[in-house]
């Protein structure tokens, strides 16, 4: 049954007719036309669809509408401007991640989300928090630029003494 939902989206209020049930990816992608995050799985395993929620990366594919009201959600569409982008998506562009680059929304978010709580990420804070499948095998690529936006030096010496 389509109800009134209210959101805080990309930091405006926004206010649709869906249904509570819905994955929030659908609401972003059908009802609201945000086509940025995409539709891999469907089963919160790769991680095309991932968004933040309230600084968190979720995976919207899976992430009903109703466990996000009065909730922050954030998309691609909201990373960077054309005129003001974001550190992550100069590195990207800096270190030639995207090969297809249907992954690379998700990847995009999960990693401001990483930054967000890890400033200075090590090889194995990256691990840890970019879960997001890349089809094409540019994880070494996104390992970079991530430390590249991060201004940590590639070679995993963050958070370590050096001579």
């Amino acid at each position: 049954m389509e109800s009134p939902i209210k959101l805080d989206l990309n930091g405006r209020a926004v206010q649709v007719e869906a249904d509570p049930n819905m994955p929030l990816l659908w609401l972003l992608r059908d009802v609201l036309n945000m086509t940025g995050t995409k539709f891999g799985c469907g089963v919160a395993a790769c991680g095309a669809c991932t968004v933040r929620v309230d600084g968190q990366a979720v995976r919207s594919c899976v992430t009903p509408v109703s466990t996000v009201l009065g909730k922050r959600i954030q998309t691609i569409e909201a990373l960077g401007a054309p005129d003001k982008p974001h550190a992550l998506q100069l590195a990207w562009i800096a270190e030639q991640v995207p090969q297809c680059g249907y992954c690379q929304s998700g990847m995009l978010m999960a990693a401001a989300a990483l930054l967000d709580t890890t400033p200075k990420p090590t090889d194995a804070d990256i691990d840890a928090a970019m879960t997001n499948i890349c089809r094409c095998g540019t994880y070494q690529r996104i390992r970079v630029a991530i430390k590249r936006a991060a201004g940590v030096p590639p070679n995993g010496t963050a958070g370590k003494a050096t001579s």
